[in-house]
C-alpha cells in the first residue's frame, strides 16, 4: 500500500512539474512576425510600429523579418506550416484574400490554414507621378490614355496586390488602356518612378508619405471615395471617375488551429497598442487609419474581399508571375 502511495505521489508531483513547464505565461520567448514585402513599405512600417509597442507591454522582444516574394505567398506558407503556438505570425495585406485566384496551386488553404487575429489598419492607395511630371491631374492621365491607348504604364507592388487592382479598376471604370508593370513591392516601383522608367505608380499611403514630404513625387489622387485626412488637398479618383473606391488593408494572422484564448490575447494586445496615442499619431502621419477589429470581423473581411475581387481578377485574366 505504502509503495503504491509513494509512486502515485511522485507521479503527481512530476505531472504538476511538467504541466507548469508548459503553462508559462505567453510569451515566454521572442515572437517572430514575418512581413511579406521589402523594408520601407506600408506593411513593414505598420508592423514595426506595433511590434515596438507590444514588445514593451510583454517585456519580450518581437523579431520582425522581411520575407518578400510571390505576392506574400512565401511568408504566408512559412506561417501556415508553423506550430500554432503564437510565436510565429504574419502581417498580411489585402492580397492575401485574392492570392487564391492568382496562384491556382497555393501551398496552403487561405482560410483553414490561418487563424485571423485582427484587421489592424487600412489606407487609400495613391496615384503618384514624379515631381517634374507634365501630368497635373488624374483627368489629364485619363485624357492621354484615351487619346493614345496603351501609351502609358503604371507601376504596382505585384500581380494581384491592392495597387494592381487599383489600376485595373481605373482601367475598367474609365474605359482606358494602361500597361501594368509589376514590382516586388511598392518601394521598387517608386524607385523606377523616380528613375523615369515609368510615368506613374499606385502606392499605399505609408510608403508614399516620405516621398511626398521629400518633394520627389506628387500625388494626383487617392483611391478611396472620400479625400484622405493625411492628404486633404489631394482629390479622390472618384472626383474624376464616379464610383471609384478602393483601399489597402493590413491584418495579423497566425497558423491555423491556434487556441481561442491565445488568439484573443494576441488580438487584445495588438489592438491595445494600436489605440495608443503615440501609435495613432504615427499611423496618421503615415496615412494609415487604425481599425483594430476582432478576429471574427477580420475573418469576415477576408471572405468578403475574396468574394468581391475574385470575379474581377478572373475577368481581367490576372495571373501571378
Amino acid at each position: 500500500m505504502a509503495s503504491r502511495f509513494w509512486r502515485a505521489a511522485i507521479a503527481a508531483v512530476m505531472s504538476f512539474a511538467a504541466g507548469s513547464a508548459f503553462a508559462q505565461p505567453f510569451p515566454a520567448k521572442p515572437v517572430h512576425i514575418l512581413v511579406p514585402y521589402p523594408p520601407g513599405g506600408g506593411v513593414d512600417v505598420l508592423t514595426r510600429t506595433l511590434a515596438d509597442e507590444v514588445s514593451k507591454q510583454w517585456g519580450r522582444s518581437i523579431v520582425v523579418e522581411n520575407r518578400p516574394g510571390a505576392g506574400g505567398v512565401i511568408a504566408s506558407q512559412a506561417i501556415a506550416t508553423s506550430p500554432p503556438d503564437g510565436y510565429s505570425l504574419v502581417m498580411v495585406a489585402s492580397g492575401h484574400a485574392t492570392n487564391p485566384f492568382l496562384y491556382p496551386k497555393l501551398p496552403y488553404d487561405t482560410f483553414k490554414d490561418f487563424s485571423p487575429i485582427s484587421l489592424l489598419a487600412s489606407s487609400p492607395n495613391v496615384l503618384l507621378v514624379r515631381a517634374d511630371s507634365p501630368f497635373k491631374s488624374a483627368a489629364e492621365i485619363i485624357a492621354t490614355a484615351k487619346a493614345k491607348p496603351g501609351s502609358l504604364s503604371y507601376g504596382h507592388a505585384g500581380n494581384g496586390t491592392s495597387t494592381h487592382l487599383t489600376g485595373e479598376l481605373l482601367k475598367n471604370l474609365a474605359k482606358i488602356d494602361l500597361n501594368a508593370i509589376p514590382y516586388k513591392g511598392g518601394m521598387p516601383a517608386i524607385n523606377d518612378l523616380l528613375g523615369g522608367q515609368i510615368p506613374m505608380s499606385f502606392n499605399n499611403g505609408p510608403e508614399s508619405v516620405g516621398q511626398l514630404q521629400a518633394g520627389t513625387v506628387r500625388a494626383l489622387a487617392v483611391t478611396t471615395a472620400a479625400r484622405a485626412p493625411f492628404l486633404p488637398d489631394v482629390p479622390s479618383l472618384s472626383e474624376a471617375v464616379p464610383g471609384y473606391d478602393t483601399e489597402v488593408w493590413w491584418g495579423l494572422l497566425g497558423p491555423g488551429g491556434m487556441p481561442p484564448d491565445l488568439v484573443a490575447k494576441l488580438s487584445h494586445d495588438f489592438v491595445a497598442a494600436l489605440n495608443m496615442e503615440v501609435v495613432k499619431e504615427r499611423l496618421s502621419k503615415l496615412g494609415a487609419v487604425p481599425i483594430g477589429s476582432t478576429p471574427e470581423k477580420f475573418d469576415a473581411k477576408i471572405h468578403a474581399d475574396y468574394e468581391k475581387w475574385g470575379p474581377i481578377i478572373k475577368a481581367a485574366g490576372m495571373t501571378a508571375e
